[in-house]
Formats: structure tokens, sequence, C-alpha cells
């Protein structure tokens, strides 16, 4: 067998890739103002925030699928009756890659980032493939498949990445109980 060794490697934040200056709209604002100010920012969602929190976001999907299809008038439907809430976010100190994840496990295209139950950023899949295009097809393929992210195959039919349980980066990683673990961490 090779002997290998593992150099550390970095992950990279979350708060290192986010776009800083999320947009943020209110949930008494109406369809037609949200879509209007969505259009002059040129983004396709906003944050809803009230008192400073989010409590919900509203994307273009909710306007396709929750007004337009549905027949609603934009001038006359206020967002808190359309926007997604709970609204699912992610902490900035999140590594990328379990940022990633997240949004692939839960079909999502963008993650709120909250520090301390304030908006303080947005992750997007266009921030997350502006670092690594392959990165959200990785993710999509972990998901199918059940491996955990940071996992690779290392051509002995192992899994090579860090260990779930430790952190350590080991070439023999295994699956136990749906934990990607090291041979230490192993029960064997």
């Amino acid at each position: 067998m090779i002997n290998m060794q593992a150099k550390e490697v970095r992950e990279i934040l979350v708060r290192e890739v986010m776009s800083s200056r999320p947009r943020t709209g209110r949930p008494d604002m109406t369809v037609k103002e949200a879509a209007a100010l969505m259009l002059r920012e040129g983004v396709g969602s906003l944050i809803i925030l009230e008192e400073g929190e989010p409590v919900g976001i509203l994307t273009e999907r909710d306007l396709l699928y929750k007004v337009v299809a549905v027949g609603k008038v934009p001038s006359k439907t206020k967002v808190e009756r359309v926007m997604s809430s709970p609204v699912i976010t992610i902490t900035p100190e999140s590594n990328v890659s379990i940022a990633a994840k997240r949004m692939s496990d839960l079909h999502l295209r963008r993650l709120p980032v909250v520090e301390n139950g304030k908006l303080i950023g947005m992750l997007t899949e266009k921030d997350i493939l502006k670092l690594s295009p392959s990165l959200i097809e990785l993710t999509r393929e972990w998901a199918k498949i059940g491996v955990k992210p940071g996992a690779r195959a290392n051509g002995f039919g192992n899994l090579a990445g860090y260990c779930e349980s430790c952190d350590s980066y080991s070439i023999d990683l295994r699956l136990e109980n749906g934990t990607l673990l090291c041979p230490d961490c192993r029960e064997e």
C-alpha cells in the first residue's frame, strides 16, 4: 500500500466567498414592490427581515409558483403570504463544502448567512461556482450516493478525506452507521 503523508488542507469558509450585501425586503411590502426591487437590484431573491432578523426568503420561484401561476394580484398580495419560511441559514464560519452539501440536499440555490441572529451575507450557487465549478456537481453526486463532503475514492476502493469523528485525514475512510470513519475511530 502507498504510504501518503497528508498535508493540512485549509477549508474555505462561507465568510470568504459570500456576498456581504444581501438584498432585503419587508413582510408587509407587496409582491409587486418586491419584484420591482429584485429587478432594480438584479437579484433573484430577497431576504425578508422583521426587526433586523430573517423571517423568510422571497425567490423568483415563489413569485412564479405562488403568485403568477395561481392568478394572485401582485399589487394586492403581501410578501408574507408567499415567502418561503422559515428561512434556512448558515453561519459565516461554516465550510463552503458543508454549505454546498446542505444546498444540494435541500435543493436550494442560496443560503442567507446569519451571525448572532443577524443577516450578514448571502451564499449562492454562483459564489460556489466561482470558487470551484466542480463543487456543485460533486455535492449533487454525494447526495445521490450518500457520501459526505470531502470524501473521494482513492483508487483502492476506499474513500480518502477527513474522518467525521476525529477530523484526521485518512486514505482509508469507511462509512459506518452513516458516518465516515478512519481506521482509528472505526469499531472493529
